[in-house]
């Protein structure tokens, strides 16, 4: 059975109207406040959560309130070891660390640096990453396993941020928008609509844009926005399930060869290519006319990110060329599930074919900080998790 949110977004998304929306539809604010108290002493708050009128219409609105001193500016490597250092469920840690990531990637590019030397100022503030992780929470609560939002109204006019006053939408939104090939459109209404918050959230989490997907609707959450709009500001989750079936993908195969490129600026522009988002990137060695030694690059990804894939294969490599292969790939419904070891809780990825599991793993990271942590073999490490897995699953536990 596959967990389905959509989001729609007639008035856009923030992450605060993500989070409101989860909450009125049934997320217990008790849940939520118990796991986001896993981000440690560092980020001290409060919640306030209410019930608001947008435009006649019922909506819940939440509020976070920094408590003390708190930076006004993070940058993407202190957030990164404050979400490792958290004590989450493995799934909200993993979608957290991947919704950052992608705003660090899309700030680098906006402002011309590594993504390491991103600062987040609005972003990086104690609201900002409550309301980011507490999404993550809340979905993972519903056990989400697909989610798709609506085309965004990405609004028009000036907002002040910490940069000064930029036009809407801000440079962060529309490269956001633009590596995932958002379908927008404008609403006539001359305000900020898509924080870069709401953006990073469903451009990393969302697997489609557009119409809602065939499924059996079984409860609705309305978020409510901060301002007063001519239309009732109110994002709308649509929350429900459906039956699996044989997935499948279109995909893109973009391959280029080279023979004058040093291994270094190759293994820069791979890193490049997944933090676009590409699914795999892989070489081979090969033999070019004239007898060259030369390798393949290959790309595997998803057809919105073939002009960005290209466009690095072209800026870090010396091809002058690059082939596209429209396939078509089959995948298994996965899910993460978490396993307790003696070392904490650890993140496995399980693929099922009906009620059969075929394949099973635990994550690579997990047991590569575990491994480092402790001083132990890799391999060890990802024996022991396996065991323990089918200890704890392996008899039908769901």
């Amino acid at each position: 059975m596959e967990r389905i949110a959509y989001f729609d977004c007639p008035t856009g998304v923030a992450g605060d109207m993500c989070l409101g929306a989860l909450l009125d539809a049934g997320l217990p604010v008790a849940a939520l406040q118990g796991q986001l108290q896993g981000l440690g002493s560092e980020l001290e708050f409060t919640l306030t959560v209410q019930t608001v009128q947008r435009q006649g219409q019922r909506a819940t609105q939440v509020q976070v309130h920094p408590q003390g001193e708190q930076p006004h500016h993070r940058h993407w490597g202190e957030i990164r070891t404050l979400l490792e250092r958290a004590t989450l469920p493995p799934q909200v840690r993993q979608w957290s660390q991947a919704i950052f990531e992608r705003l660090a990637v899309a700030e680098g590019t906006v402002h011309g640096i590594p993504p390491e030397a991103v600062g987040f100022h609005e972003v990086g503030a104690v609201d900002a990453i409550v309301d980011i992780v507490g999404t993550c929470i809340g979905l993972h609560y519903f056990n989400i396993t697909h989610l798709y939002c609506s085309p965004l109204p990405l609004g028009s006019g000036m907002v002040k941020t910490a940069h000064g006053m930029m036009p809407v939408p801000t440079p962060a939104v529309l490269q956001l928008c633009v590596q995932k090939q958002v379908p927008v459109y404008d609403n006539g209404i001359a305000q900020e609509l898509v924080t870069p918050t709401g953006a990073a959230i469903v451009t990393t989490l969302a697997q489609g844009f557009g119409r809602p997907p065939a499924f059996k609707l079984e409860r609705v959450g309305w978020g409510a926005g901060g301002w007063e709009l001519p239309i009732a500001n109110i994002l709308r989750l649509w929350l429900g399930s459906r039956q699996s079936a044989p997935l499948t993908e279109p995909v893109v195969l973009l391959e280029t060869q080279v023979d004058d490129l040093s291994p270094q600026g190759l293994a820069y522009a791979c890193e490049r290519l997944l933090a676009a988002g590409a699914w795999d990137v892989w070489t081979q060695a090969i033999t070019m006319k004239k007898g060259r030694n030369g390798v393949l690059v290959r790309v595997l990804c998803a057809p919105e990110l073939v002009a960005g894939c290209e466009e690095i294969l072209f800026q870090e490599t010396t091809t002058l060329g690059v082939r596209r292969c429209w396939q078509e790939r089959r995948i298994l419904p996965r899910r993460l599930v978490t396993v307790k070891t003696e070392w904490g809780d650890v993140a496995v990825k399980v693929a099922e074919q009906g009620e059969r599991l075929v394949n099973v793993q635990p994550e690579y990271e997990d047991c590569a900080r575990i491994a480092r942590q402790h001083g132990l073999p890799w391999k060890q490490v990802h024996q022991q998790i396996l065991y323990q897995f089918w200890q704890d699953w392996g008899r039908g536990n769901d």
